[in-house]
């Protein structure tokens, strides 16, 4: 274990995804959803090959014990990234990634409806805090008279990747009982691609020399943001690598202001800054707890 290591492939895999998520935002005026999810799937597949290759687990990392799970867990995956894609078109960048942080909240409740996982009083009002900060994000989109329907489009669509993103992280939770993680990553690419070219029909488009090398680096930049953030897990506990997901809005902010000329407002900052505290608070609460459950490890007989 190396936690300063874990943290820092964290941190740069948090900012590598900021980087892609503004490559999809920057070509989104011309090309077409389906089509920037084919990119950013197809072209992470290399990379994730090559780093299996280099550490020598390719056979094994590739090796599928449930492919109908793999499927299922690309379905999902490749919905939600749709969906989120599509969002990016159609709202600031910060926005978008604040809105995205109601995925860690439903991941809560869909693991207690779906998975029985215990829901304790203290994480459901952590819970609420959190989904009440998402409203305070979206009220300004919703409340308004006259709401602009291409901006109430775009909050639809990053919550129903939010909720899609949360219904992957439970498909995954049993997925890694039998599977490699690389196994679901190379294999969620793999199905990603496929589910993308079905697409085509509704209108791909040939993109220019420079939405090409953008559609082609998120790509890449995506493999290497998923094999970075897998690596961290090698190096810390997730619990302490958790909170350092928020830093994505501080890279989105500085991304969105400096690239797109967007300007964060009060209630997105306020709204944000209330989902990211709740978030903590839950991480904090279950770091304690799980403490509590190895210091009663010991003294427990072999049936638990």
């Amino acid at each position: 274990m190396s936690p300063l290591r874990g943290v820092a492939f964290k941190l740069a895999s948090v900012f590598l995804f900021v980087i892609m998520a503004s490559l999809i935002k920057a070509s989104a005026a011309h090309v077409p959803t389906g089509q920037a999810v084919f990119f950013r799937s197809f072209f992470a597949m290399p990379v994730i090959v090559a780093w299996l290759l280099w550490r020598g687990d390719l056979a094994t990392g590739l090796r599928a014990e449930r492919p109908l799970g793999h499927v299922w867990r690309g379905v999902i995956g490749v919905s939600a990234m749709g969906c989120g894609f599509a969002a990016l078109g159609l709202l600031p960048l910060p926005e978008v990634t604040a809105l995205g942080y109601a995925a860690p909240l439903l991941t809560v409740l869909f693991a207690a409806a779906l998975l029985g996982e215990r829901l304790r009083a203290f994480r459901l009002t952590a819970v609420g805090i959190g989904l009440v900060g998402v409203l305070i994000v979206l009220w300004p989109r919703l409340g308004a008279a006259g709401a602009d329907r291409i901006a109430v489009l775009g909050v639809v669509l990053v919550l129903v990747s939010a909720t899609l993103r949360a219904l992957a992280q439970i498909h995954i939770r049993k997925l890694v009982q039998t599977e490699q993680t690389s196994a679901i990553v190379f294999y969620f690419s793999l199905t990603a691609t496929v589910f993308s070219l079905a697409t085509i029909p509704f209108g791909w488009v040939w993109p220019t020399p420079a939405e090409a090398a953008m559609l082609v680096g998120a790509g890449l930049i995506g493999g290497v943001a998923q094999i970075l953030i897998t690596s961290a897990y090698r190096h810390a506990e997730a619990a302490l690598l958790a909170p350092f997901d928020y830093a994505s809005i501080l890279f989105a902010i500085l991304i969105g202001y400096v690239v797109f000329a967007e300007v964060p407002t009060l209630p997105m900052l306020t709204g944000s800054s209330v989902v990211i505290l709740a978030g903590v608070v839950i991480i904090w609460r279950e770091r304690q707890l799980g403490l509590k459950r190895g210091q009663a490890r010991p003294g427990m007989t072999p049936q638990g």
